[in-house]
This record gives C-alpha cells, structure tokens and sequence, in this order.
C-alpha cells in the first residue's frame, strides 16, 4: 500500500504544471539569448557586438546660426546610424543671472580695449550684441535656452566601411560648421546613450536657445515639392505632398514596376487625369481594356484593335516629313522601321531575306510613284497585298511569301491589309489590343506605337505616351529597340514615355531594359514580389531598408524616384477620381449597376 501511494504520489508530482514565475523566467531567458549578440567586445575607439563594428560620437561645437534642415543630408545617407537628440530646458530665471554676468563681462573687456587705445575686436563686439540680443528675448519671454546633447552611432561591417561611413558623416557636418567627436574610452556609456532608452550616459551638452532647436527636427526626408506640376501622392515619410512636373527633367520619360494588383494602372490612371487638365495630350496602349471608361469619361477616343474590328492602321503610311526634316531620311526611316515589322510578323529573318524584304519595301513605294522627292501629304500608301505582289516577282522569295499569304489571305488579313481608319485628333486616346490574338500583340503593339510616332512627329505639342504591359513589347528586340528609341528621341518632339509592366523578370532581361530604365527621369516602384526585387534592389541601387519597404508595402505604396532625389510615396485620389479609375472587380460592378440603375430612371 506504502508503495502504491509512493508511485500515486510521484506520477502526481510529474502531472502537476509548471508554476507561472518559473515559466516567465524560462521564456526571458529564451528571448534574450534570442536578443542577445553572440559576444561583445570593448575597445577604446569602438564597440564589437556579433559581426559589427559599433561607433559613437558626440557633437562639440556648432555655428552661430545653424540653417533649416541642415540635418536632413545626414538622415538621408544611404548608411546605417542611429541618432539621439537630449533637450532639457534650463529655468530662465537662473540662466538670466549668469547672463548679467557674462555680458558685464564681455562688455568690460570692450571698454578695457577702448581705454588702451586698441583696435576693436570684431569678435567681442559680436558676442556683446548676440549675448545682449538673447537676454532680451529671454526676458520677454520668446526665447527659453536648453541643454542639448546630440550623438551619433555609426555602425560597420569592417574598419574600411567604418571609415569611409564616419568621413562621410564628419564631412557633411563639417561643411555646416558643425564639429563632431569620438567617445574615446566611453564606448559602451555611448552605445546606452544612443540606444532607445532615454539616459545620456554621457552628458555632453550645448546651450542652445528655441531657434536653433528647431533646425534639428530630425524627422525630415527629401521633399518632392515643386511650384508646378501634378499631385502623384503624398510622401510617407512627412506627409508633404509630391507634387512634380514630368517636363521640367532632362527628359520626360517614366518607367512603373509593379506585382499584379499593386495599383500600377491606377496610379497612371490617376496621372493621366491630372495630366489632361494642363493642356497635354495623352495616348495609350491598352492591352488589358482597362482604360475604356476613362476614355469615356474624359470624352476622349477608344479604338479596339483586334481580327474583327473596324479601326485598321496601315504600316505604309508615311509621315508629313517636319521643317527640320528631309524627306528622304522620313521614308529611309520608315522602311528601317517595316524591316522591323516584318521580322517580328515573319519569325525573324535571315540575313538574305532581311536584304530581300529591305529592297521589296522600296519598291512596293516605287510602284505607287513614291520617292524621296513626293508630296507625302498627297500621295496614296499601298498595301501589304502591294508588297505580296512586289515580292512575288523576286528571286529567293518563296519561303517568305508562305510566312506572309495568312496576313494577306488567311484569318489575319484584316489586320493589317487594309488603308488607315484612325482618327486620333482628341485630347485622350486609347488604343486597346485585348481582343488581338496574343501571337499577333507585339506586331499589333509595333504597329500602334509607329503610327503613334508618326502623329508625334507631324506636329509638335505636348504629349504623353503610356504603353502598359511594355513586357509584350520587350519579347522582341524590334519592338523594344523600337520603344526605346521613342524614349531617346521623345524629348526632341515634346513628348514623354510612361511605360507600366508587372513582368520585371522578361522587362530587364532585353537588352533595352536597362536603357529604357536609365533614359526614364521618373521611376515608380510599388509593391514587389520576393522574385523579382533582387533584380530591382541591384537596378536602382536600393538600400535594404528600401528593398523591405517594397516587399511590405500596401496596394499604391512604394518609392517614387525623380532626379536624383526619391521618397516613398502613397497614392491618394479623390472619391470622384477613384469612381472613374477603379479596376477592383467588386467596385466596377457597383457602379455599372449604378449607371445602368440612373439610365433606366431617365429613359
């Protein structure tokens, strides 16, 4: 019995639970060797904690006037640092006493030089006014003085990174007058004086008074404000407003990359909006069909390009050539740019077959008694079935007459056999390839943007281009040479480039990604996938903390680059805008029940 309750007792004692003390002492114990570096080391000129090297400075001196934001190139460097700021108020009353002191003073050692015969000292006389300056503002109550301790935590992978972020640093400060020093041999009382937990270990302080306080505010970033433009967000960091004009750059091109979802449409939405109301013109690309109800809405033109639609471009017309153009070099160009086209259609060409479909172009022209020397404005295009029949009579042509015979007689004949019924002369004009078959969206794409480039380049007013879903274009090397030539030479014909894709993999793959992305003054980045922001992170030289930002970022967040400057942005519209722009699936349908319900109303 003795031995039953003994074990009865035993297995009692192992069911019982842990106490609740024991268990919070376990689990801190968890979560600081989780916390807690693998080792730290104290040095008289630095701190070791794991793998880096932590530093710590102290601010001794400062100007006589210190600018507004002078802090802000240092908040901004692409380094890792940590900044605390010490302000504590000194009671005026106290402070007005050693001031009467020190300004009898500075004041007897000028009467003393005067009474010496001496030349006045500049310095002294300096000090008297400024001295005698802030005892009055402090006696009227407009200025109050403080004990203000700034420090720096610099912190590095190796000596070399330590280096060259600390003469960085000291250099920045310097050129404002403002001189900085190590903690030496107070390394560790540094480190707890920047570390979030409110104690100067140190105590080095200056006197400053309201004014120069003010200049510190730490929390700025780079403003993206400008006198013109329009409002492309609001800047996450300080909630000031990006306002920015695209023609006021070296040029006038932009690039958006964004996941699927990410608000990359309606941002460009949003901007087009904004951008009709300063007397700009605005083309689209539409593969997707998301830009139709704002066509409608704005008043401007859809035009639906696909297999069965009414609206044809004819890839033979020529453009009106300018005044600063030959005509010659118009229809050289043109036939280069044919070339292109039929390599895209045809699956590439051979060398031979280039050299043959170069010579059937210029004499397709010929046929219709167009030369160097026509009336472009006059004269009547062929026709790709003009070609097929110019192209029947050469040598060496039968393998392309096969490639070409279904877009003269097959299922695609309608494309792109027939004359121009375009008519672009509206503010806002929308070409959608949605319904084009998908082996036939980069020639469709080509086709519409030379015909674009041709209407750019007859008359010269300011535009915008948009090609959304650029990837499509970026599957040949015709079309995306094609693109980023528009890119290169928009700017001499007022016109800016906007190109949207989601696909950044195939985008900077191309040979053009790169230069499109570089020839671009404005950049946004929205919402990234893990796939893909390592190639962007590399691209446009993002800190981690930018990389994460884009990672973590919520739908029309990002980073928003122009010039040289970028700050992170959020996209903000109207509740009107966001009626006319939306593409959630759930809001579209709301408000064509919405209309249809107001139809029926007033029918």
């Amino acid at each position: 019995m003795a031995l039953f309750s003994s074990k009865k007792k035993e297995k009692e004692e192992k069911s019982l639970p842990i106490p609740v003390s024991d268990v919070y002492e376990w689990a801190t114990m968890e979560l600081a060797d989780k916390i807690a570096p693998s080792a730290i080391e104290i040095t008289p000129r630095s701190m070791h904690i794991g793998d880096k090297i932590v530093r710590t400075f102290f601010v001794i001196s400062y100007p006589r006037y210190l600018t507004d934001n002078w802090l802000t190139p240092i908040i901004n460097l692409d380094k890792v640092f940590d900044i605390s700021l010490y302000i504590n108020p000194i009671e005026t009353a106290e402070l007005l006493k050693h001031f009467q002191k020190k300004i009898a003073e500075v004041g007897s050692q000028i009467i003393t030089r005067e009474q010496k015969g001496l030349v006045r000292d500049p310095m002294l006389d300096t000090a008297y006014q400024d001295l005698d300056e802030l005892r009055n503002n402090l006696t009227q109550a407009q200025e109050k003085m403080f004990d203000v301790g700034f420090y720096i935590t610099i912190y590095g992978d190796t000596e070399n990174a330590m280096f060259r972020a600390e003469s960085e640093i000291r250099s920045l400060l310097e050129s404002k007058m403002i001189y900085i020093k190590p903690t030496l041999f107070q390394e560790e009382d540094g480190f707890k004086t920047v570390a979030p937990l409110g104690t100067d270990h140190l105590g080095i302080t200056q006197k400053l008074n309201s004014e120069p306080i003010s200049s510190m505010f730490p929390f700025v970033s780079f403003d993206l404000t400008s006198d013109k433009g329009i409002l492309y967000g609001v800047n996450r960091h300080n909630s000031s407003l990006v306002i920015f004009d695209r023609f006021s750059l070296e040029n006038y091109n932009s690039i958006i990359f964004a996941k699927s979802g990410a608000g990359k449409s309606y941002a460009t939405k949003l901007e087009i909006i904004r951008t009709l109301m300063f007397d700009t013109e605005v083309i689209v690309i539409d593969p997707e069909r998301e830009y139709e109800y704002l066509a409608e809405a704005v008043g401007g033109r859809y035009f639906n390009i696909s297999l069965s639609s009414d609206h044809h471009i004819n890839p033979f017309d020529l453009p009106i050539p300018r005044e600063d153009e030959a005509p010659a070099d118009v229809l050289r160009g043109n036939i280069i740019s044919l070339v292109g086209l039929f390599r895209i259609m045809l699956g590439g060409l051979t060398a031979e077959e280039d050299s043959i479909i170069d010579r059937a172009i210029t004499e397709t022209y010929a046929l219709k008694d167009i030369s160097a020397d026509s009336d472009f404005s006059t004269i009547e295009p062929p026709l790709l079935s003009d070609f097929e029949m110019v192209l029947q009579g050469m040598e060496g042509s039968e393998s392309l007459l096969q490639r070409l015979t279904k877009y003269t007689h097959g299922s695609w004949a309608e494309f792109i056999n027939q004359p121009t019924k375009v008519d672009i002369n509206k503010k806002f004009i929308v070409f959608s390839v949605r319904d084009m078959e998908d082996d036939l969206k980069p020639a469709a794409m080509y086709i519409v943007t030379h015909f674009i480039w041709n209407a750019v380049r007859k008359e010269l007013r300011k535009r915008l281009l948009v090609v959304d879903e650029a990837w499509w274009m970026m599957k040949s090397e015709d079309t995306a040479s094609f693109l980023y030539s528009i890119a290169k030479r928009g700017r001499k014909y007022y016109l800016g480039l906007c190109t949207i894709t989601q696909d950044v993999g195939d985008f900077m793959k191309s040979p053009y990604g790169v230069p499109i992305v570089t020839n671009s003054s404005i950049q946004l980045l929205l919402k990234q996938s893990p796939s893909t922001i390592d190639v962007l992170q590399k691209t446009f030289t993002l800190t981690d903390e930018e990389k994460y930002l884009l990672l973590e970022s919520g739908v029309g967040e990002g980073i928003f680059f122009a010039g040289l400057k970028h700050v992170a942005i959020k996209i903000i519209s109207s509740y009107t805008e966001d009626q006319i722009i939306t593409s959630d699936p759930s809001q579209v349908i709301s408000i064509k029940k919405a209309r249809e319900e107001f139809r029926q109303q007033h029918m």
